[in-house]
């Protein structure tokens, strides 16, 4: 298949285009800089020079392809406060898209959930500015287009992780000498390995059906007390509890330090005998790629 990647030279995409190219697709990737050109040609892809703001070359790059993964958002507008616009952007993306796409079958794989019917978990996902984009795109199923939603746990790991919430729970204890935890720490966060997220994504332009709802977790949630003794053993700092009323001061930057979700891949796994095979989280931080330097 021609697949069209954007978001190219990004962490998840660095695990989804060479397992694309290794299962014998053609991959082109949106670049927007020299830079992201070379990252995107190492991974073993083609590369489409635009951005997201480019509607018409992203329209030309979708009408191409046999399938698209979106990957790409402004994450560098939620640090500058301007979410809802990037928001904004992203939905006249998947438009742009689904005026490429519309009638053909074509895929449109993209990031997000669904509700779920659970109403203390929808509206968790519906506090989501973003779930607005996972809405559109699951709404060009009824304009003939083979759209999946593939729910990326918020810690996807490997050495290629630069900026999730492994390297910024890791940073702030660098700054403050102490590796926290909310409370008791007894909140979760899904994990997942981002080799394993990118056969995830390879199965779903192969053969997710129409509609799917995803979920890229590879271990259903792990106790961020454990990720902050982890962390703490290795930088050699101690692992203590931040009052809930002094959470925001101490995790500056970072609002998801008492985030609790849980994430099943049961359901994943039967409908597309998705078997994750790399290491867990704990593993990963002992195997110290994230402290390498310290």
């Amino acid at each position: 298949m021609h697949v069209f990647v954007t978001g190219a030279s990004g962490h998840i995409a660095s695990a989804v285009i060479p397992e694309l190219v290794h299962a014998g697709h053609e991959v082109v990737g949106l670049a927007r800089s020299d830079a992201s050109a070379a990252v995107v040609q190492a991974l073993g892809a083609e590369v489409l020079r635009g951005d997201l703001d480019d509607l018409d070359g992203l329209r030309k790059g979708a009408a191409d392809a046999d399938a698209v993964v979106h990957l790409g958002f402004k994450h560098d507008a939620i640090a500058s406060g301007r979410f809802a616009d990037a928001v904004a952007d992203d939905l006249a993306v998947v438009r742009a898209f689904g005026d490429a796409l519309a009638g053909t079958g074509k895929a449109l794989i993209g990031i997000g959930l669904t509700p779920t019917g659970n109403p203390q978990r929808d509206a968790a996902i519906h506090a989501n500015p973003r779930t607005a984009v996972a809405r559109e795109i699951a709404g060009l199923t009824e304009h003939g287009v083979r759209t999946v939603l593939v729910a990326v746990p918020p810690v996807t790991h490997s050495p290629r992780d630069r900026s999730g919430f492994i390297p910024k729970l890791i940073g702030i204890a660098r700054a403050t000498g102490v590796s926290g935890y909310v409370g008791d720490g007894a909140n979760r966060w899904p994990a997942g390995h981002a080799l394993d997220v990118g056969r995830l994504f390879r199965l779903a332009v192969e053969k997710a059906p129409i509609g799917s709802q995803l979920h890229a977790a590879t271990e259903e949630g792990v106790l961020v007390r454990e990720i902050a003794e982890t962390i703490g053993r290795h930088l050699g700092v101690p692992a203590v509890s931040i009052p809930a009323e002094k959470a925001a001061e101490h995790f500056t930057g970072f609002p998801f330090a008492a985030l609790d979700i849980t994430m099943s891949n049961a359901a994943t796994r039967q409908l597309l005998g998705w078997e994750p095979v790399h290491p867990g989280l704990i593993a990963d931080l002992d195997n110290g790629h994230y402290f390498a330097g310290n």
